[in-house]
């Protein structure tokens, strides 16, 4: 099935992601050079030249191993991802029962465009946000914040389940789980290497009574650090470039989804800065509809920002930007409801039911008026 959104776009998105993908994968390697480097080079005092062979011999033998431990990382995120996410968030699967609103609005949004449902998931968080998970339609669920159920309208909040079901329609989840998996490979063999260069303490080098290194194994262990660092940034980068770009499509896609480009910038105002998931970590964050914790440098920003998104949908979904949304704190909604239509309702008077000082007087009632004590002849019981 085609993938909704722009679709030329998210062709070249999906291309631009496998290479990217391919990328992470051949960073694995390039640990595993860094790693085999680190180890020819302590308590060695030969040429840099002998080491830099040795160590790619090392690579060609433990590669397959390095292979399959990554192919291992991936069988069990797949196995188990979702349930790992469910534990950090407290995320839980609901049913029509549980929120029919919120149920039936995504019932509605996948039978009107042939979509397979996906589960629905909720955490119970005053925070603003939703994100997608899953690698197989049997996987895919949306979960969305009970903040979020609660303060956005009807539109606003079936824009923001086009917006998830764009990303799962597109592979996008599939791909940025798969992204992060890959990268926590990354960083595990990073850290690994760094633990065996630290733990080695003054045993690096060899040969010397001295302490003076000989040969090129001083400039192997700098070189290997070196490919260390420069694949633990690249991961982070092409996990960053992932997922500010399919940000826009999946807004794209919202809006053809929904024809309603004003419910996506509204539900956008009103999320913004309001995304925060203390118990998530930025792994989670990056799936979200914002990530409030990008970081200091657009290179290093997960999500593109905001008002980008909403010129974005100006510019050529023809919607319009309110601007920022002031929200009232939560629970101001039910103290603005209990009051009456000029202002908060008193408490009762004295006398009314519920006071306890005497009512104040009333007028004696006309003669024959119910509730009088005049017949028409004169006092009752005279």
């Amino acid at each position: 099935m085609a993938a909704y959104g722009l679709y030329t776009h998210i062709r070249s998105n999906r291309r631009r992601s496998v290479a990217l993908l391919v990328g992470l994968f051949f960073l694995v390697y390039v640990l595993v050079f860094a790693g085999a480097l680190l180890a020819e080079s302590l308590g060695s005092d030969t040429p840099l030249d002998w080491l830099l062979r040795a160590a790619a011999a090392d690579l060609v033998t433990a590669a397959p191993i390095a292979t399959a431990a990554t192919g291992l990382w991936l069988l069990i995120a797949y196995r188990f991802h979702q349930r790992m996410i469910d534990a950090i968030t407290g995320g839980r699967t609901i049913s029509r029962r549980d929120d029919p609103r919120l149920y039936n609005l995504l019932e509605n949004l996948c039978i009107s465009r042939g979509i397979t449902m996906p589960a629905l998931k909720l955490i119970d968080t005053p925070a603003l946000n939703a994100y997608a998970t899953g690698l197989n339609e049997k996987q895919y669920a949306i979960t969305v914040t009970r903040g979020l159920a609660e303060r956005l309208d009807d539109a606003e909040i079936e824009a923001v389940l086009a917006h998830e079901l764009t990303h799962i329609r597109n592979g996008d989840v599939r791909m940025l789980v798969i992204a992060v998996v890959i990268a926590g490979v990354i960083s595990f063999f990073g850290e690994l290497v760094f633990r065996m260069v630290f733990r080695s303490g003054m045993r690096w080098g060899g040969g010397r009574s001295d302490g003076r290194r000989g040969g090129g194994a001083g400039f192997a262990i700098l070189i290997a650090l070196a490919l260390v660092v420069l694949a633990w940034l690249l991961s982070i980068v092409i996990r960053f470039a992932l997922s500010r770009r399919r940000e826009f499509l999946a807004d794209a896609g919202a809006v053809e989804l929904t024809k309603n480009p004003d419910a996506m910038i509204g539900a956008l105002r009103k999320i913004e800065g309001r995304g925060e998931l203390p118990a998530a970590n930025s792994a989670i964050m990056e799936m979200c509809v914002d990530n409030p914790r990008s970081g200091f440098a657009d290179l290093f920003a997960t999500h593109p920002s905001i008002d980008s998104r909403v010129a974005a949908l100006v510019q050529y979904a023809g919607g319009r930007d309110p601007g920022p949304i002031a929200l009232p704190e939560p629970g101001a909604e039910t103290d603005a409801a209990a009051a009456g239509p000029w202002g908060e309702i008193p408490p009762p008077e004295s006398g009314e039911p519920g006071g306890d000082a005497p009512r104040p007087p009333q007028p004696a009632p006309l003669p024959g008026e119910a509730g009088g004590r005049s017949g028409p002849w004169g006092p009752a019981g005279a």
